[in-house]
């Protein structure tokens, strides 16, 4: 089946938008679709890694990047300044649950200090619209699911409470300043060119490929909720349209593929989708020691207010990444590999 691909979205023509944590999954997708768009999009670019998501998709000549890091008021401020930005959307974070709970500072740095320094910048600088990206662990354990924004954040472990600080902050930002800042907490993002190592989807993906059996850290019965990038793209822009609207500032909004998924059928899905005979190789027993059993989302709210709704099912988003993956060898070595 021939791939949908994001349309660029109206009103970004002359726009000059800052994409922090452009060089991850979702921030390389998004600045293609703010590209397409006409707007001239800011990264911040902490290190140099050998291979990322923007040098795969072939964007990074096409950005402006900024040497720094986000905990550097200064660094974010000369971006701002300097390229006159009226948009954010600020995803830069330490997105390894395994590396929070072994080293939790250095996560709070990043995804709490450096959510408050981008927000103090933004609101200095007097930015139009900002969006934070949050996350549905954020919400922690619940018995109520899927979570729906009107829940408590109830996050229990470095990772979530992370995630969850910053969402709180973020909204702080509207309700005291009048900072127009809308929060995300989207399910798990899967797509082409991602190069998080520990990521479930990409790993799997990439050993059925190689024909050698995907490593689960659990026994597989712990469920998620699935987002395509391309779904998550055009929910971050549909919540920048809101807020362009003069509408949804100091909200939140969830965003997801609709129903939860066990990761041990993901992954045997993914090995049959590659035509592979490879099983999982499971290491774990229930669910890994900091993570949540159940995670699924409401998606109401923001389909309501605009209109957004998933429109890559799970099996059709899996076919799109294997046959990114399967275009793009060069990447199952360099990348991914354990």
């Amino acid at each position: 089946m021939e791939a949908l691909e994001v349309s660029a979205p109206d009103g970004l023509s002359g726009r000059s938008v800052l994409v922090t944590g452009a060089y991850g999954l979702l921030g390389s997708w998004l600045v293609q679709a703010l590209l397409d768009g006409g707007a001239r999009v800011v990264a911040i670019r902490r290190d140099e890694p050998a291979v990322s998501p923007l040098e795969l998709l072939g964007l990074e000549a096409r950005v402006d990047v900024v040497p720094g890091d986000i905990r550097d008021q200064a660094v974010v401020a000369r971006a701002l300044n300097e390229y006159d930005v009226d948009s954010v959307f600020h995803l830069a974070a330490q997105t390894l649950v395994g590396t929070a709970n072994r080293d939790p500072l250095s996560t709070f740095e990043t995804n709490i200090r450096g959510t408050w320094l981008v927000l103090e910048a933004c609101r200095r600088h007097a930015v139009e619209r900002v969006v934070v990206a949050s996350s549905d662990k954020a919400y922690g354990p619940q018995v109520e699911l899927p979570y729906e924004e009107r829940q408590p954040l109830a996050a229990r472990h470095p990772y979530d409470v992370s995630k969850a600080s910053a969402d709180m902050i973020a909204r702080s930002y509207w309700h005291t300043y009048g900072l127009p800042v809308a929060v995300t907490r989207f399910a798990n993002l899967y797509g082409g060119a991602d190069t998080n190592r520990s990521r479930l989807i990409p790993e799997a993906v990439c050993a059925a490929l190689q024909r050698r059996a995907p490593v689960l850290r659990s026994d597989g019965s712990p469920e998620r909720d699935f987002l395509y990038v391309d779904d998550a793209v055009r929910a971050y822009v549909a919540i920048w349209e809101l807020l362009g609207r003069g509408a949804g500032a100091g909200e939140a909004y969830n965003a997801g593929g609709g129903a939860p998924h066990r990761v041990g059928d993901v992954v045997e899905l993914i090995c049959r989708l590659a035509g592979t005979d490879v099983a999982p190789d499971i290491r774990g027993a229930g669910t890994p020691a900091g993570e949540i059993d159940r995670q699924w989302v409401d998606s109401r709210k923001l389909r309501e207010l605009t209109g957004w709704r998933p429109v890559v099912e799970l099996e059709e988003g899996l076919n799109r990444t294997i046959d990114w993956y399967r275009a793009h060898p060069e990447t199952w070595q360099t990348v991914l590999q354990n």
